[in-house]
């Protein structure tokens, strides 16, 4: 229902702003973030499309976007986000979906990510796609600690996850 593709150049401006919209649904689920890192003004979609890895987005205009970084050699799902008036009808469900089939597509054997664990958007979201909590190891240890560092612990368990067997990764790839 949703069609995803790589991000062009005029989706780039928008990038930031369907990410900051998301504020809202987490201050309802968290309590007033100001002055928070998670209430700090995303980055841009220049600067999204700038780091190794690839962008997606659905619609035309984009109503979502899924980020995914190359960081030593693995996938991981740097951000998603979908403006709030197109949440809940598989935007983000498509999204991620075609992240898994790009990281297959380029080689990659799993795809990570880090997440709050109980906020209904996040954790239960990924399982129901296919993702498993996994002990930070390698590059997701260094992102836990760097979310800590950040206290984004602050707002409830953050965990890492994975949905492994979507490709032979050959790196460099």
């Amino acid at each position: 229902m949703y069609d995803v593709r790589p991000a062009t150049a005029a989706d780039l401006p928008g990038i930031a702003t369907i990410e900051d919209s998301g504020l809202a649904l987490f201050e309802e689920a968290l309590g007033d973030l100001t002055g928070n890192v998670l209430a700090s003004p995303a980055p841009s979609g220049e600067e999204r499309a700038t780091q190794p890895g690839f962008l997606l987005v659905s619609g035309d205009p984009a109503v979502g976007f899924v980020h995914v970084v190359e960081l030593d050699g693995h996938a991981h799902l740097e951000q998603i986000s979908v403006l709030p008036g197109h949440g809940r009808r598989g935007v983000g469900t498509a999204l991620v979906r075609a992240a898994v089939a790009e990281a297959t597509e380029r080689g990659f054997d799993e795809i990570t990510l880090t997440t709050y664990a109980d906020l209904s958007w996040n954790g239960p979201f990924y399982a129901r796609l296919g993702f498993t909590e996994v002990e930070p190891a390698d590059h997701l240890r260094a992102i836990r600690e760097h979310e800590q560092e950040l206290g984004l612990d602050q707002h409830g368990r953050r965990i890492a996850m994975r949905a492994g067997g979507v490709g032979d990764h050959t790196p460099g790839r």
